[in-house]
């Protein structure tokens, strides 16, 4: 079974971020970065298939030179090589030029199985999964809790089948068999995250990492305007008077200013 796992570098999430000078960005000479964690679920998610059915679990990411810190890191927890697509340009893409700069790369390795985060921890869109799924030109499931390959019609590879479960809101799930070659995203907290062992870091060392050039007229299809940090406004209002009248000024406020009601 030849699984993909797409990963992101993201600013780590102790740091306190610094604006650039434009505000579309963080200072990046000022950030420590980290392997975005719900992506660290998904490639849990990854070795375990493969410890179940074999194959291989391949790392895919695309970003500028550092992103090979992470990459090294998933190497390190066990994953069998990496797929790198660089590009300086990369560095802050938005989900469909990320989506759009790995899926020719992708589409040659012919992925039985490809698994990302359910979103990244410095934008959040939840976009990324789905557009990949559509550049590749197979079926995507969100929100994954669960993951079973269907043995009967073979260890995952394409022609295959599964069956996973999704997380919907209200605490509801619905389960889905799918074919293979698919994508899903996956819901973080699913499984029990394994770390690198000093074994797996030396071994990392020697893993192979494909280097990638950007596919040439890439160009990001959304631009961030500003960024700003959230203004903190809180204030107490004591409402007096008569228990009846105190309670109609509350009820008001609550619809018209606090937009609750």
């Amino acid at each position: 079974m030849k699984i993909a796992v797409c990963i992101k570098q993201v600013p780590t999430r102790e740091w306190q971020p610094r604006l650039n000078d434009d505000k579309t960005w963080v200072r990046d000479q000022d950030v420590s970065y980290e392997m975005n964690e719900p992506d660290a679920y998904a490639l849990e998610e990854a070795l375990r298939l493969r410890e179940k059915h074999g194959g291989e679990v391949v790392v895919c990411s695309a970003g500028p030179s550092r992103v090979q810190q992470v990459i090294r890191e998933a190497l390190a927890r066990g994953a069998d090589r990496a797929l790198h697509v660089e590009d300086d340009a990369l560095a802050t893409a938005d989900a469909f030029t990320a989506a759009s700069a790995l899926a020719p790369a992708m589409a040659e390795q012919k992925f039985d199985l490809i698994l990302t985060g359910l979103q990244s921890d410095d934008q959040g869109h939840a976009q990324f999964g789905p557009v990949l799924g559509e550049k590749l030109g197979v079926p995507h499931s969100t929100i994954i809790m669960e993951v079973n390959i269907d043995p009967s019609t073979g260890s995952g590879q394409a022609g295959g089948s599964m069956r996973v479960k999704r997380e919907l809101e209200g605490g509801w799930f619905q389960y889905i068999t799918m074919p293979l070659p698919a994508l899903l995203t996956i819901q973080s907290g699913i499984n029990t995250l394994r770390y690198a062992t000093l074994k797996g870091i030396m071994a990392a060392k020697k893993k192979e990492i494909a280097k990638v050039a950007a596919p040439a007229g890439l160009a990001a299809r959304q631009k961030i305007v500003a960024m700003y940090a959230p203004q903190k406004a809180k204030q107490t209002v004591m409402i007096t008077g008569a228990p009846a009248e105190a309670a109609r000024e509350l009820v008001k406020r609550l619809r018209e200013e606090a937009r609750v009601l």
